[in-house]
Parts: structure tokens; C-alpha cells; sequence
């Protein structure tokens, strides 16, 4: 796979650029940090694997953040408790609300998820007043985002593996996943098939806003508070490292390894963008242009099968 490939790449070359590239303190903290990509990117693609796409990651990462410390702010010990839920849920309900616009109202998924990211952003932005929230994180988010009990191993890493091992279950153990699967590769064909197109549809929206809102919550605890736009610089990301994992981009083929492959790619080019201290200019042309190379690389071969 291609993008395994540039991963053994980037290693050999940060580790040629410096020894402390390859130690094991900073390979568990680029994992740390891919933990709340890969969360966000498990449910990007399985939006990608029916033939759509969810533009409303940003806002519903940042109003699953935003959720969670405000509920555990307004009620003392009993919303501690209901903190990661209520964030979960609220990300739950923005992918139930795109779900029902692309499935009944037949409307371009890239269109409707852009609105409602906006509209997501306006409510969050009200809430707030327009100034950085109060509130901040449980001990309980702070613990699943930052410690390391367990052989040092960050608990966000742990967080990712759950989050992966469930899509993994999903996609290749139930009849949900073969209907993914079957809708990405014809919608109409698995319509006339039998298949519930539109509960498949609806259930990927609501999967991926969950993910994204849980990703939000792992990144309030792991700041110690939600903010403003904090879900912003995740969106090109989770996409793109689903895309460069293999997985079609209109749809029907891909498999979940690809996309931990296309999360660790990505984090390590970013990672070493920064130990080389380069220009942000510099940074988005290299990032810009791997990507693109990568997607053409992909693309190409999609197109041709279709």
C-alpha cells in the first residue's frame, strides 16, 4: 500500500534529520496526537464509503467539545457524569439532521453538510457569546485524552483503537457494513436489492457526527477546555487520510487499515513540516502536494474501475 510506503519513508528521513525522531517517547506522542485525527477519520469514511461526504466536521467537533464542558459546568457532580455522553450526542444529532437532508430531501451532501456546519457554528458561537467558553473539562475527559496508565501507552491512543475496532466490526462482521458497502457502489442497485438505502445513509451521517463530537471531547480534555474553531484544522486531514488509505472517493471500496495508515502518514508529514522548522508557507505547499500526488495516484485507478 502506498501509503505504508511514505510512512517508512518519513521515518527513515526524520530519523536521518534527527536521532530523537525514532524514540519511543516521540512515537507514542505523534500517536497521541493521531489518536484525535484517526477518531474523526473513522467516521469521515464511512460517509466517503457511500459516495458523500461530511463538511460539517469542524463545527461538530468544537460543538461536542463546547457541549460536554458546559453540561458538566451547569451541573456540578451529575453532569461530570453526563459530560462525554451529552457531547457525543449533540455531534450525534447534527449527523441525524445531515442524514435526513441527503437521504429524504435528496440534497448534495457536500452542499447540505457545509450549511449545517455553518449553522452549527452560529449556535456555538450564541452559546458563547462570541468569547472563549468558561467551562472546562472533567477529570474524566482530561484522563481518557492525557494519562498514560497503562505501560505508558496514552489513553487517547486506547480511545482510537476502540473507536477502530468497532468500525472494523461494523464494516466487515454485520449486515449494516454490507450495506455500506453495497450503497457506495450503487445506490440504486441496492435500492432495488432490498436495501434500506436510506437508513444506511442516515446511520453513516449519525456515526460520523458522533465520532467527530467524541474526537471534540478527547481534545477538550486533552487542552482542559473547548474553544472557538478548535475542530477547524481537522477537516482537509481527516478526509485526505482517508483518501490516501485507499478508500474510493466515490465510494464502495476501502478498508479501515488503510485510513490508520493515512492518519499516521499524515501526522508524521506534519510532524516533520514542524521539526524543521519551516515556514507555514512552505508547510502547506509540501502538505498540499503530497496530497495531491497521492489522491491522483488513487483517483486515477477509481475513475478507470468506474
Amino acid at each position: 500500500m502506498i501509503a505504508f510506503g511514505c510512512i517508512a519513508v518519513l521515518l527513515a528521513g526524520g530519523a536521518m534529520y534527527s536521532r530523537e525522531f525514532l524514540s519511543p517517547e516521540y512515537l507514542l506522542q505523534q500517536l497521541q496526537i493521531s489518536a484525535f485525527l484517526g477518531v474523526i477519520a473513522s467516521g469521515a469514511m464511512l460517509v466517503i464509503l457511500i459516495g458523500h461526504i461530511d463538511l460539517s466536521i469542524p463545527w461538530t467537533v468544537t460543538l461536542g467539545a463546547m457541549m460536554a464542558t458546559a453540561v458538566a459546568g451547569w451541573y456540578g457532580t451529575p453532569g461530570e457524569i453526563l459530560a462525554i455522553p451529552a457531547g457525543i450526542l449533540c455531534g450525534a444529532l447534527v449527523g441525524l439532521v445531515n442524514g435526513l437532508g441527503v437521504a429524504y430531501l435528496r440534497l448534495p451532501s457536500m452542499i447540505f453538510t457545509l450549511g449545517m456546519n455553518a449553522v452549527v457554528q452560529g449556535l456555538m458561537v450564541l452559546h458563547t457569546g462570541g468569547s472563549a467558553p468558561q467551562d472546562h473539562a472533567t477529570d474524566a475527559m482530561h484522563f481518557l485524552a492525557v494519562a498514560r496508565p497503562i505501560l505508558g501507552i496514552p489513553n487517547a491512543l486506547f480511545m482510537w483503537i476502540i473507536v477502530g475496532a468497532a468500525v472494523i466490526f461494523l464494516l466487515n462482521r454485520t449486515a449494516f457494513g454490507r450495506r455500506v458497502y453495497a450503497v457506495g457502489n450503487r445506490e440504486q442497485a441496492a435500492y432495488l436489492s432490498g436495501v434500506n438505502t436510506n437508513a444506511v445513509i442516515i446511520g453513516c451521517f449519525v456515526l460520523s457526527g458522533a465520532a467527530a463530537a467524541f474526537a471534540g471531547v478527547l481534545l477538550a480534555g486533552y487542552s482542559t477546555k473547548a474553544y472557538q474553531a478548535m475542530g477547524d484544522s481537522y477537516l482537509l486531514p481527516a478526509i485526505a487520510a482517508v483518501v490516501l488509505g485507499g478508500t474510493n472517493v466515490l465510494g464502495g471500496r476501502g478498508n479501515y487499515l488503510g485510513t490508520i495508515a493515512g492518519v499516521i502518514l499524515i501526522t508524521l508529514l506534519q510532524s516533520i513540516l514542524a521539526v524543521m522548522q519551516m515556514e507555514e508557507a512552505g508547510r502547506q505547499i509540501i502538505y498540499g502536494t503530497v496530497i495531491i500526488v497521492m489522491l491522483l495516484a488513487y483517483g486515477r485507478g477509481d475513475v478507470a474501475r468506474r
